[in-house]
């Protein structure tokens, strides 16, 4: 007798349910980090440099920055140094002096050339000797500042990094869906020893650790951008209101602001809230008397201001000598003293009491994004939150790699789509975020113009980006 028997089928792995919120906050997730990574691991790594800043450029150039301090010798007065940079670089204009930060420093003096670079001269503040110059831009902070700002492509280069903080906004969000609907999940496969569950689970606590300073951070570091930032401000202004505000004693002609005082390279030496503060005008005495750099400084030091201080010296016959107490760790503590050149008197005083609220609140989250609001809590803290986001960076492509299905020709990312219809809520969310971040509602436009377009109508297209 002859059995007739059922074809065996062959086996296939099961197609993952394209439904489900986890499956679709998963597969968003996924592909926001192919722009999100990048962007952040840059941020992450730059903002490391920035933050060490005063402790590694001393070590790079100790012949320039670092003195030795004589035990019989005091501090040459600020115009004896001023002279001395004349001196050495008779075609260069000073535009501004920092002060030293501790007896064991060297006075700056920011330069420009006649052919428009910048060149900080570096003078000893016993004997009024130059021991050297640096081009900013060329130092190591000074690339990373110019990376972390603009990726040093200009507009672009500052378009590409707001688009990705504001991908990371997502990657943040739905982060924290993935980690508090998994969490059992990744306990059961870590006790049970499944492959890469280990490195998923640390993934996810460091993650859940690292999303709400991330959050901080971005929001904190979007004032900056060319496109928010300058969108924010017109919007606040037409309110009466600003980011910065203007300077309400420096009302006489104003020839320029603040930041314009000094080289694009050292615009970070000026407190956020003053950056846009008209500079004021000084007027000529009659009995001709002309005030020195010192001068300034005594003056300053007299209103209160932190010290050290920067003071970005006069452009021209009526300018003044701005003297600018940044006070590093205290934003609160921040106030400008514009000096007139001829008489040393008081023209204007501008601080952090006669910033509009929002200026204020601006100040004390760049305060926080820069590690300097509250002293190393916040230094050390930030340099944990960008150690931290490398590790979400380099761990994050590792998962997908060991989870990737060799030579299958996709990119093995989840199945998944979000179901709006089902779920208002979510659509009302992502319409808030794409008018709160027109560079991510924009963004988010094209990617699901792409999808239903092109993706889903061409086949192979559709496979490699396993669309469900």
């Amino acid at each position: 007798m002859t059995i007739l028997r059922a074809p065996v089928r062959e086996r296939t792995r099961p197609r993952p349910r394209s439904g489900g919120l986890f499956r679709a906050f998963w597969r968003w997730h996924f592909y926001a980090s192919f722009l999100v990574i990048p962007v952040l691991l840059l941020l992450a790594t730059t903002g490391l440099i920035y933050l060490f800043r005063f402790q590694i450029e001393p070590l790079l150039h100790a012949d320039k920055m670092l003195v030795d301090p004589p035990t019989n010798q005091i501090a040459q007065p600020y115009a004896a140094q001023q002279a001395a940079v004349e001196r050495e670089l008779p075609d260069n204009t000073i535009v501004s002096m920092t002060e030293p930060a501790d007896a064991g420093r060297s006075t700056m003096f920011s330069t420009v050339a006649p052919d428009g670079s910048a060149e900080d001269v570096y003078v000893s503040p016993y004997g009024a000797e130059v021991l050297g110059s640096l081009d900013p831009d060329r130092t190591l902070s000074g690339y990373a500042v110019r990376l972390h700002g603009e990726l040093m492509a200009g507009p672009w280069g500052d378009h590409v990094i707001e688009l990705g903080a504001c991908w990371a906004v997502v990657m943040a969000i739905s982060g924290y869906y993935l980690f508090f609907r998994g969490w059992r999940a990744r306990r059961r496969a870590r006790a049970s020893k499944v492959p890469g569950a280990r490195l998923r689970f640390r993934h996810g606590v460091v993650g859940a650790f690292v999303g709400a300073g991330l959050l901080l951070l971005l929001v904190s570091g979007l004032p900056w951008t060319g496109l928010w930032g300058e969108q924010v401000q017109q919007l606040a202004t037409d309110r009466d209101s600003s980011l910065w505000s203007t300077d309400p004693g420096a009302v006489s002609d104003p020839t320029s602001t603040l930041d314009e005082s000094l080289p694009h390279s050292h615009k970070h030496e000026v407190p956020w809230g003053a950056g846009e503060s008209e500079v004021p005008r000084s007027e000529p005495t009659d009995d001709g008397s002309v005030a020195n750099i010192d001068t300034a400084v005594l003056v300053a030091d007299g209103e209160g201001l932190r010290h050290p201080v920067t003071i970005a010296l006069p452009a021209d016959e009526t300018g003044v000598y701005s003297v600018i107490g940044y006070a590093f760790d205290a934003p609160s503590d921040e106030r400008t003293v514009h000096v007139g050149q001829y008489g040393g008197e008081i023209v204007s005083t501008y601080g952090f009491d006669d910033y509009p609220v929002l200026a204020k609140v601006v100040s004390q989250g760049i305060g926080l994004h820069e590690g300097r609001s509250l002293g190393l809590w916040s230094f050390w803290g930030s340099a944990l939150m960008c150690a931290a986001v490398i590790f979400m960076c380099v761990s994050g492509p590792l998962m997908w790699w060991r989870r990737r299905p060799a030579r299958t020709g996709t990119m093995a990312a989840p199945r998944g789509r979000m179901p709006l219809r089902a779920t208002p809520a979510l659509v009302v969310g992502l319409v808030v975020l794409g008018v709160v971040l027109p560079l991510f509602g924009a963004s988010l436009l094209l990617v699901l113009l792409l999808d239903q377009l092109v993706l889903r109508r061409v086949p192979r297209l559709g496979a490699f980006f396993d669309i469900s």
